[in-house]
């Protein structure tokens, strides 16, 4: 629905004036900050007719008006104005934060903890969905019967694992059966290499065979232990927000999606599949299970394909102007150290 000139700048100047002090807005207030040379009855009219439209409400406990959902996503589509951010201070601290993480999944834990930490509300990544491949292996005598399996992700990422064996291999036939796999098998999962093995190495002696086996079962435990399928930082953060910590049916429900974490892949995943930056806003989105909360989200990408999402969990009375380019830089970043290149 179309609004003339006048209706957008009074929503837009209410959306924002709500948003800095969390308070209903009068037809005064609008006429002082609105800069619109109108009549408080001219005023009082439009905002009858945004809320008619749906854009505005009122409270039944002030004669002032607060935005809707739909009010919000109109705002955020075609009257918000994204805030100038230092972009290269922004970046030097995340960069900074991002060169000591040593690891993907750190970088992402970082990733996490600097989207709450600017945003003050809760920072969310979705950790890049993958089989267990490793890019290389080798195995490190310890002592007798006792190997150390050293694997090497695509990333960079280092995993070790303690293998038990019953028998004393030399550092020669270590050196071969490491070589035998890099050759044969670097780039595959381990569940491909499990497959590949039981036909394949019928011409090695049966020791050697136990040995490699041994290290796909215990690589394709080292892979995926510990994986998360998302990484949360800052939920304490929402309890100081009012909109949020003031209804307990509310705060349950948002606490539900942290922890059982179904709804809020959902939402990561659906954005994972669109461009650039993207609003999801309660009560607007059937997605959102809080009318109060909404997630500004980003895709990231290793080498030029996108991987997973990042965003900010906060209320719907978030100023979206400044949450949106901390998000996107955020995202070009983590793209940039998750890239094996760029990795320590």
């Amino acid at each position: 629905m179309q609004l003339d000139i006048r209706a957008q700048t009074l929503l837009k100047a209410l959306v924002e004036r709500y948003v800095a002090d969390g308070q209903p807005v009068g037809s005064r207030a609008l006429s002082k900050i609105s800069g619109l040379d109108l009549s408080p009855a001219t005023i009082r009219n439009i905002m009858a007719d945004l809320e008619e439209m749906g854009f505005v409400a009122s409270p039944h406990t002030s004669a002032g008006r607060v935005p809707t959902p739909r009010g919000y996503r109109f705002f955020v589509d075609t009257l918000m104005t994204v805030q100038p951010i230092d972009e290269s201070t922004l970046e030097s601290k995340l960069q900074l934060r991002f060169a000591g993480a040593g690891s993907s999944q750190k970088a992402i834990s970082s990733a996490a903890q600097v989207l709450s930490s600017l945003s003050q509300f809760a920072g969310v990544v979705m950790t890049p969905r993958h089989e267990s491949v490793f890019q290389q292996i080798e195995f490190l005598r310890l002592s007798e019967r006792r190997i150390l399996l050293v694997i090497v992700a695509p990333n960079g990422d280092v995993q070790n694992r303690l293998l038990l064996t019953d028998v004393d291999y030399t550092p020669s036939q270590l050196t071969q059966a490491a070589n035998y796999i890099n050759q044969h098998y670097a780039g595959f999962s381990f569940d491909q290499v499990r497959t590949r093995l039981q036909n394949e190495i019928v011409q090695l002696r049966d020791d050697m065979t136990r040995l490699m086996q041994a290290a796909v079962e215990a690589g394709s435990a080292a892979m995926s232990e510990n994986e998360e399928d998302v990484v949360i930082s800052g939920e304490r953060n929402l309890l100081g927000v009012s909109d949020l910590a003031s209804n307990m049916t509310s705060l349950r429900k948002l606490f539900d999606l942290f922890e059982q974490k179904t709804g809020l892949m959902q939402i990561l995943d659906m954005s994972s599949k669109a461009s650039g930056v993207q609003i999801f806003i309660g009560g607007d989105s059937q997605l959102m299970p809080v009318d109060e909360m909404s997630v500004v989200t980003a895709p990231y990408e290793v080498n030029g394909k996108v991987v997973g999402t990042l965003g900010v969990i906060g209320p719907t009375r978030m100023a979206y102007e400044r949450v949106i380019p901390i998000v996107d830089i955020t995202a070009k970043l983590l793209s940039n150290a998750l890239s094996p290149s760029r990795m320590p």
